[in-house]
């Protein structure tokens, strides 16, 4: 087993993202399964539900990473080209090559997706500039962004629809979210993650580190606070609006309203859901030994390798259950994913034990694949390696 020498509170770090990374899979497994994103059985909606920590646990360490890497770096003026240079790696990533694993197929005038990794990236870029401040600034710059989100909304729904349409386009890549094409006749595009909150939570990580760099038990004190106190503000917020709000008579149960958060945009509901409880597991993560948190931990070395290969990985192992099941490849698992779902052929819903099944097998391949790579990059931490 790779043995990782870093100081326990960036080991935590690569243990969750980790985790996160393990998480992230079962998701993915979900969409190629033809399930639904939630539903009204417990399993699929819980299924769903763990897996909504993944982007925000993603782009606060992103931040926090950067924040180590400018340490490392000793010049803001070197992590800002990083940033800059990594982050426009990662969105044309999203365009390329993710888009051809997630489809298996060339058709860009039909579909492109603007997912996480395009969000990441463009939170990147935008970092590059916010960096030359100071970390406590960034924070705060954050943390405003996260709770002030709306107003970008209202903006955006003030522009006449007689505006430019390269204005409408930007308000949808900054929040609103949506479809649009690149230029009257060209490719269309489609926005899953907008860039706020989520540059907030970005800016926030970067303020982060400075948590990171106190003492031990200082550092442990102030992360149980920030995320029990998070946790129990989305608490007692969502579940007043829960108490006092009428769902109706087909309403879910008041569990899954309690749970079911605005992902898209990323509510601060949903953002206080899923990084409060991250933000508490640090002290957590800096202790736990073993097995278990070698392996996470190498996963949260390599994130982004680990998200160029599971997604092909995932693929894959689908078709092969799909000749299994069928004796041939559906079609649609060479379609447009994962935004047309309503192409899936009749009966083809996987049954949720089988989705399982198939997260429990891909893993093992992945960590072997991130094992190797994670050792690579310890041996050759300049050049390409330090930017995937």
């Amino acid at each position: 087993m790779t043995q990782i020498s870093a100081p326990s509170r960036l080991r935590s770090v690569d243990l969750l993202r980790g985790i996160a990374c393990v998480l992230m899979a079962i998701d993915h497994v979900r969409v190629y399964s033809g399930l639904p994103a939630g539903g009204a059985t417990a399993g699929i909606f819980f299924t769903r539900w763990i897996t909504h920590f993944v982007a925000p646990a993603f782009c606060l360490f992103a931040g926090t990473g950067a924040f180590f890497h400018g340490r490392t770096l000793g010049d803001m003026r070197a992590l800002s080209r990083f940033l800059l240079t990594r982050g426009a790696i990662l969105v044309v990533l999203e365009l390329t090559l993710i888009r051809l694993t997630w489809t298996f197929n060339v058709r860009f005038d039909e579909y492109n997706l603007g997912g996480v990794i395009w969000m990441l990236g463009i939170c990147m870029m935008l970092m590059s500039a916010l960096v030359r401040f100071t970390p406590t600034t960034v924070g705060i710059v954050g943390i405003a962004i996260m709770a002030l989100q709306q107003l970008v909304g209202l903006i955006g729904f003030a522009i006449p629809e007689s505006a430019p349409a390269l204005l409408h386009s930007l308000l949808k890549i900054l929040y609103l979210g949506g479809q649009f094409s690149f230029g009257e006749h060209g490719p269309p595009m489609a926005i899953l993650f907008v860039i706020v909150p989520w540059i907030g939570v970005m800016a926030a990580g970067y303020g982060f580190g400075l948590i990171l760099t106190r003492d031990d038990e200082s550092r442990r004190r102030l992360c149980m606070r920030i995320g029990l106190g998070a946790t129990a503000a989305f608490l007692v917020i969502a579940g007043a609006l829960v108490a006092f709000t009428d769902g109706g008579s087909e309403a879910p149960p008041a569990l899954f309203r309690l749970l079911g958060q605005q992902k898209y945009p990323a509510s601060q509901l949903f953002l206080l859901m899923t990084l409060g409880p991250t933000i508490a597991l640090i002290p957590w993560a800096e202790r736990v030994q073993g097995w278990f948190a070698d392996a996470m931990t190498t996963f949260g070395l390599v994130p982004l390798f680990y998200y160029l290969l599971h997604i092909p990985t995932i693929h894959v192992a689908a078709m092969i259950v799909s000749l299994i099941r069928t004796g041939a490849v559906t079609p649609w698992l060479v379609g447009n994913f994962p935004l047309r779902p309503s192409q899936q052929a009749e009966g083809y819903q996987w049954p949720l034990w089988m989705l399982y099944v198939v997260w429990a097998c891909v893993l093992p391949l992945l960590y072997v694949g991130c094992r190797c790579y994670a050792r690579y990059k310890a041996e050759h931490p300049r050049g390409i390696a330090s930017y995937v």
